[in-house]
């Protein structure tokens, strides 16, 4: 993105995804437990993570995300603006431990910050969070990191979504430890 379209007020703010999947599509375990993801370490090699957070404006996460990196030894969003998205959580969250961080009820809230923030490029993580980003029509990118391992049952990626949404497939690559990543582009409904 250029840095016209980031400071121009009335650019759109775009939802890019980077999520680590089981290959039957769950993202975490019903207790919201990672640790079939975590377990594979550094076998996993560079997954791109590192590159991909550096070029994000913000985060909006949900709150089963929130609540799971927020037990993490350490704050995982350092330097980046976080906004939680959740009925829920009361407004207030420890600035101590999670700077920079603020809770709101809607999704239109959280698009009138980053907007009134000139906040653009979005990483947007947790499975209902990426949902309703999908059913508003704002994900312009998914990196899909699939762990190979099936879970049963789980907490899942994707659901109802209202109508279908198109991709193109940008590439996949093989990483250490049997997982496998692809990336797709969200093609426009228009």
């Amino acid at each position: 993105m250029s840095n016209t379209e980031s400071s121009n007020p009335d650019a759109p703010v775009v939802g890019c995804v980077f999520v680590g999947t089981s290959l039957d599509g769950f993202i975490a375990r019903e207790n919201g437990d990672l640790d079939w993801l975590t377990d594979a370490g550094d076998a996993l090699g560079e997954t791109g993570y590192d590159e991909f957070f550096s070029g994000i404006d913000a985060m909006v996460v949900g709150r089963g995300t929130f609540d799971t990196v927020r037990g993490f030894p350490e704050w995982p969003y350092a330097g980046k603006r976080v906004l939680v998205l959740s009925r829920t959580l009361l407004r207030r969250v420890d600035a101590e431990q999670e700077p920079d961080t603020t809770v709101h009820a809607t999704l239109a809230e959280v698009i009138s910050t980053l907007q009134e923030e000139g906040r653009r490029r979005v990483y947007v993580d947790g499975g209902r969070t990426i949902q309703s980003f999908l059913r508003a029509g704002l994900i312009r990118e998914i990196t899909i990191t699939r762990a190979p391992v099936l879970l049963g049952s789980g907490i899942p990626l994707f659901g109802p979504l209202g109508t279908d949404v198109h991709l193109r497939h940008v590439g996949s690559r093989e990483l250490g430890a049997g997982f496998t990543q692809s990336t797709y582009e969200v093609l426009s409904a228009e």
